[in-house]
């Protein structure tokens, strides 16, 4: 199968970053030719981050971003299902993506940092509970997004009820904004993903677990009588590319104080290195794939990748067609 792989960048600003390096991260990915920018939503930052700021809230800042780029799709990785209603935050999402013209994605997943939901006073029940209300609220953000202006719709689920719902403001992308489920769990991750995603991500994985996980995804897809080749596929990566050793060293020096928030995959080395290493993950079938920057000041970085990966992984280059 012929096809381009887009690539997005993922920032992490719960790590202690403010808005203003935020913005000029973006519009330096938006030049260098990413695709997309994703923020992880956390309210909690992971290791002994130096400074004294704290986090940023994911969806007030790509309101920000919204207005202050003009190509990148824009959306969270991921987004915790116990942090917002999902009422209000399909509100959220339908505004942002009018904001946008269209460029917003949601990240979703049923959360996993306990300690985050302890130190803000966010509920965090069982994980069955929290998987419960992650259907829930996709099912409820697409109904929607999907209701018809001037039309309501009403819910009824375990864990939220709404009554005849105005569904506005209305979303600019048919159908809604794209909607990401993510995770290496075996058996829930893949049966939410496949039935109400339109994107599986498995963040953070070797080959063999990428594979893996899609094959479940796949089964679960066929279970549920849906086309497995509908649900697009993508991993989530921790990139550090140099041009020299050297260089490389002095990255992973810049990246180290914040390295609680990486998961210990990371494409690493020379661009021809890390284009190799994103190709062969292309090549298990992956329509997208994402790279986690953790030093958000280290903008060569982000030059030298957009310049010399991405703009490789943009082109036209034979790809198989996913699995099923």
């Amino acid at each position: 199968m012929s096809t381009r792989i887009p690539v997005s960048a993922v920032l992490e600003p719960h790590q202690g970053w403010d808005y203003e390096q935020i913005l000029s991260f973006a519009q330096a990915a938006e030049k260098a030719g990413f695709d997309g920018l994703f923020l992880a939503d956390h309210y909690l930052a992971e290791g002994n981050v130096p400074g004294d700021l704290g986090p940023s809230d994911a969806w007030l800042t790509l309101g920000a971003l919204s207005r202050e780029t003009s190509r990148l799709r824009l959306g969270t990785m991921m987004s915790s299902a116990t942090f917002r209603l999902p009422g209000p935050l399909a509100v959220s999402v339908a505004q942002l993506d009018r904001m946008s013209g269209g460029r917003i994605e949601v990240g979703i997943g049923a959360g996993w940092y306990a300690d985050e939901h302890r130190s803000h006073g966010i509920p965090f029940p069982s994980t069955a509970e929290r998987f419960e209300r992650l259907a829930e609220q996709i099912e409820i953000m697409r109904l929607f997004w999907r209701t018809r202006p001037g039309e309501r719709f009403s819910y009824q689920g375990v864990h939220y009820r709404l009554e005849d719902c105005p569904a506005l403001p209305t979303p600019v992308q048919p159908g809604g904004p794209p909607v990401i489920v993510g995770g290496r769990g075996p058996r829930r991750t893949p049966a939410v993903a496949a039935r109400h995603a339109d994107e599986f991500n498995v963040p953070f994985a070797g080959h063999e677990l990428v594979t893996a996980q899609l094959r479940r995804a796949d089964r679960a897809c066929t279970s549920l009588g849906r086309d497995p080749r509908d649900l697009r596929r993508s991993t989530l990566l921790t990139v550090c590319c140099g041009s020299t050793e050297a260089e490389m060293e002095h990255r992973e020096s810049g990246m180290a104080p914040y390295a609680g928030a990486g998961r210990g995959v990371i494409a690493r080395g020379s661009p021809a290195s890390v284009r190799a290493q994103l190709d062969a993950y292309a090549d298990l079938g992956l329509h997208r794939i994402y790279l986690q920057f953790l030093d958000i000041q280290d903008t060569d970085h982000l030059d030298l990748v957009g310049s010399e990966v991405v703009a490789a992984m943009r082109a036209t280059v034979d790809r198989p067609a996913p699995s099923t």
